[in-house]
């Protein structure tokens, strides 16, 4: 049986945005990893690698709301489409601050946006699968970044 995802009701989430998401987790889980696995001198490379692509995935994240903001009306609409520019720039940010914070910053930023995404769900401003995408998705951005923040938590 086909589901219908115009459907306002359905939360089974459409084929290709989960296989889109899913691909998006490789470099998060391959570049968190790296850093622990590859030699010295390419450590800061691939953690710059690392922090630029989640900052590029957090700016795409909030654009999302952009688009989703033209849909909206009026009211609805200068709220979403202004909140969804913050994740860019705290992305921007945390780019530049060191590698302890930047990490915090893009986690709990991360965090926090899957939780919007979830409230512009339930209030009919983002299809009713997106949670269903974003929340796993998130979970594994997170746990990358948490990966990747300890090679810069202080040993004693």
């Amino acid at each position: 049986m086909q589901t219908d995802t115009n459907n306002p009701f359905h939360t089974r989430v459409p084929r290709l945005p989960a296989r889109l998401g899913m691909a998006g987790l490789i470099p998060f889980v391959v570049l968190s990893l790296a850093i622990w696995l590859a030699p010295a001198t390419y450590q800061v490379l691939i953690n710059q690698a690392l922090l630029l692509y989640a900052s590029l995935i957090l700016a795409f994240m909030g654009a999302v709301h952009w688009g989703l903001a033209m849909l909206q009306s009026e009211k609805d609409f200068q709220s979403q489409l202004g909140l969804s520019v913050i994740p860019a720039l705290v992305a921007w940010f945390a780019f530049f601050l060191p590698e302890i914070l930047n990490y915090s910053v893009l986690i709990i930023t991360f965090a926090l946006l899957c939780l919007f995404d979830t409230r512009m769900s339930k209030t009919g401003r983002a299809p009713n699968w997106y949670p269903n995408l974003r929340s796993p998705l998130t979970a594994v951005v997170v746990l990358s970044l948490i990966v990747a923040q300890l090679q810069y938590l202080p040993v004693n």
